[in-house]
């Protein structure tokens, strides 16, 4: 069987906040039955990357994750402002989480977060030849620590399942293939 889009028939906003958006759908089916309540988070669409250093090492962020509880180990990233392209996006949130800038920004991944209850984007970039040129400038509810790997120490923390932020994880994954290794 093929597989069709779904017909959107209508679409009620329950919450629209700046980060957040919850809409709820009614759609038709392939089969034409009716879904009349299929609730979609609308997010702001992100960017992350894959960082390395002169030194050919990665840089991660260290940082409290509220809605998990957790204290978590990732790869920088945000939320692309606006208009702005995720190129200029990564390149920002990466000078204002680490104070570093790079030579080189490749999109390696387009990846879906959740794409069943959400609609966002996260465009997965390889950064090189990072070196620091300014402290970090984080916003206010911010706080995170700055931390190097070297590749293999990156590799052992996957093994030893140690990020568990699961785009971050895929993230690195394109990462490291792109990277060979």
């Amino acid at each position: 069987m093929e597989i069709l889009k779904w017909k959107k028939l209508s679409s009620k906003y329950l919450v629209q906040e700046k980060w957040a958006t919850l809409r709820v759908d009614t759609c038709e089916l392939q089969n034409g039955a009716i879904k009349d309540d299929y609730y979609v988070l609308e997010y702001p669409n992100w960017v992350n990357a894959i960082a390395l250093t002169e030194e050919n090492k990665v840089i991660m962020v260290r940082q409290y994750r509220h809605p998990a509880d957790i204290i978590s180990l990732e790869i920088p990233g945000g939320v692309i402002d606006g208009e702005e392209l995720p190129e200029a996006a990564i390149k920002r949130e990466l000078l204002e989480e680490t104070g570093y800038s790079f030579k080189s920004a490749e999109l390696i991944a387009t990846l879906y977060a959740n794409p069943a209850t959400a609609n966002n984007v996260t465009y997965t970039y390889l950064l090189k030849g990072g070196t620091k040129t300014a402290e970090q400038h984080l916003d206010d509810h911010e706080i995170l620590n700055v931390e190097e790997y070297t590749i293999e120490e990156l590799k052992q923390l996957l093994a030893e399942h140690k990020i568990d932020q699961a785009l971050h994880c895929a993230a690195l994954f394109y990462g490291l293939m792109k990277l060979g290794l």
